[in-house]
Formats: structure tokens, sequence, C-alpha cells
């Protein structure tokens, strides 16, 4: 009989991938997502779909008793870190509420292992190379809420015996990224820019450093890793180790783009991390975990998918809760793109 397990943000960029891991291996997949930030076409056509919110306790008690999960993979969230600052409650609720909702169901119905996808937005503007073991020192809701979940799993576990794998990703990229989001994810942002012969938006002089992780070296390992028993209770970094600045990122899209001559337009730089990257030492330990995919390799791949799918259409946040000292650039997003760039910049990145 195959294994039942519940996968939240199935319809997501990451979500998806997982899911059609997991379906490989045999797993019967609950797909969940209430499709504010997915695409059910993403959906592994051999899932179960369910539409609905992680924040609806009544939905969330009916599924966990009907299939009786063995693992739960939690991917839905938010993940706006600089946006995070403005929509606290929407934060909050999304991004904790949602996830003790599924913790709760998942001590009264007996998972096995709760995998879930924090963040190294965790960090903070911390030592490098960021390492599990270092102090975690959020800096905006989204960090602080994925810290909150980390915390809350640590306890469920002394307190309920809940074993949990967390991850904490960063600058995750490929197909089926939503690259209309106008506040999150920097390569998805520049390629639609390109689709729309809109300049390239840099902010400051564009030698910010980042490691860019291709989602097909991700996805394998998160889907794998209840089944790696000495995982459980572990946290790990997981990405891609090579670092690349904003304008060598520029340069190779722009080539992988075919558009080698594509404008690009500075604007003044703004408080951020000036470099990131974490070590995955331990990733590689417990999992023999090596990237297959070069940075050029993964953004040949997704441009060829964005290039044949072509532009998506970005909406401004429509339930911002505090408006001062919110950038002009987010205040008119629906009309410039380029205030996406900025926040997408900011680090660090799930």
């Amino acid at each position: 009989m195959k294994k039942n397990v519940l996968v939240t943000g199935a319809a997501g960029f990451i979500g998806s991938f997982v899911t059609d891991e997991l379906i490989k291996r045999g797993m019967n997949v609950i797909a969940l997502d209430d499709l504010s930030g997915g695409f059910k076409n993403n959906v592994n056509t051999s899932a179960i779909f369910v539409n609905g919110s992680i924040n609806n306790v009544r939905l969330i008690d009916r599924l966990f008793k009907k299939y009786r999960f063995v693992y739960v993979y939690h991917l839905a969230a938010y993940a706006a870190e600089g946006l995070s600052h403005f929509i606290k409650r929407f934060n909050y609720e999304n991004n904790l509420i949602g996830s003790v909702n599924l913790i709760n169901a998942s001590v009264n119905y007996d998972v096995r292992c709760f995998v879930f996808t924090s963040s190294i937005a965790v960090y903070g503007t911390n030592q490098l190379p960021m390492r599990e073991s270092l102090v975690p020192q959020p800096e905006d809701p989204y960090g602080i809420a994925k810290l909150a979940v980390e915390q809350e799993l640590k306890a469920s576990y002394k307190l309920f015996g809940l074993n949990s794998i967390i991850f904490r990703p960063h600058n995750v990229y490929g197909e089926r990224q939503n690259i209309g989001d106008c506040y999150r994810n920097v390569i998805g942002i520049f390629i639609n820019q390109i689709l729309q012969n809109k300049p390239l938006s840099i902010f400051g002089d564009g030698s910010q450093t980042r490691a860019f992780t291709y989602i097909r070296d991700v996805a394998p390992v998160i889907a794998r890793s209840p089944m790696v028993k000495k995982a459980y209770g572990q946290i790990f970094n997981i990405g891609a180790d090579k670092n690349y600045s904003i304008n060598t990122l520029v340069r190779i899209i722009k080539k992988v783009m075919g558009q080698e001559k594509h404008p690009v337009k500075h604007f003044p730089a703004r408080k951020e991390v000036k470099h990131a990257y974490s070590d995955h030492a331990k990733l590689e330990n417990y999992f023999s975990y090596r990237a297959k995919y070069s940075l050029e390799e993964g953004l040949a791949r997704m441009a060829s998918w964005a290039k044949y799918h072509g532009p998506q259409k970005g909406a401004a946040f429509k339930s911002i809760e505090i408006k001062k000292n919110l950038p002009l650039s987010w205040r008119t997003v629906g009309q410039n793109f380029n205030g996406a760039t900025q926040e997408s910049l900011s680090v660090p990145k799930m």
C-alpha cells in the first residue's frame, strides 16, 4: 500500500517539484494549496489536489483524519522578507499560525516526520559562511516567523515525540517559478523584465554576491529526507556553494535569453546584506549531497521554459498594513516593476 504524504504549497514552485519526486518514489501525495501564489497546472496529475488553506483548521483536521499521513512536507509560505515588515499580521498568520495548525494535527495524528522548509533569513546579518551552528538573528518578520516554527518543532519533539527535519534553502530558481511576483525572486524578475522588454533594474553597483540554487538540486533531497532516519531532529542549509555577483548574474541571464545587449538601469543602493552565502558541509555529510547543475545550466533550462510560456503579469500586494516608510517603488509596483527587483535583492532569501 502506498504511503499517504501531505505537501503544502504543492502548486507553488518548490512544492510542485517535491511532489513530483515523491510520486516517483511511489508515494500517494495529497497536494494542498490555496493558489494564492501557485498555479494548479504545476501540480502533478497523479497527486490528489486540494484547494485550501493551512489556516483552515477544520480542513486540516479532516485531511489528517482521512489520510493518516506518514510524512508532512510543509512548503507553503509567503516568502518576501522586505515586504514582511509592512504586512506583519498577514506574515504571522500565514507563515507562523498556519504552520502551528499543521504541527498540531501532526501530533494528534501521529505523523512520523514533519519536513519544514525554513530559510536562511533566520540568520540575519551573521558571520560568513552561514553555518547551522550559528545563533540565529532574524531581522525581519519573515525570518522571525520561520525561526519560531523551527523552535516550535523542537518543543513538539521534546513533549510529543514529533520528529522533524528542517531545511534552510536560499535563492532557489527554476521552471514553474512565479516570475510575475513583484516582490521576490530576482532571477524570475530579471527574466520577466527581458520578456517585457523592460530594462533590468540593479540597485547599487551590482557587486552584491549570492549563491543561486537550481530547483532540481534541491527537491530530490527534501523529498527523500524522511527516509534518512539519522537526519531526524537536524537542521540543514541547502543550496549552491558558488557565489556570483548580481552583475555576473545579469550577464548570464542576458546570454541564455539571447538578449546580450538588453539594457540595464542602476538605482541607488539600498540597505542590504552585501554578501550572503551558507556552508553545506552538514548536508553533504548526511545526504552525500553535491549540486549537479551549474548556474549557466540551470538558467538555460529556466530561460527555455520562460520563453515558451511568455511573461507573467505582476500585481501589487493589496493588504499593506503599515504604509509608513513603505518604499515608493512598491506603491506603484503594478505600473513599475523596478521595485520588485529592489526587494528581490534583499537578503537572505528562501
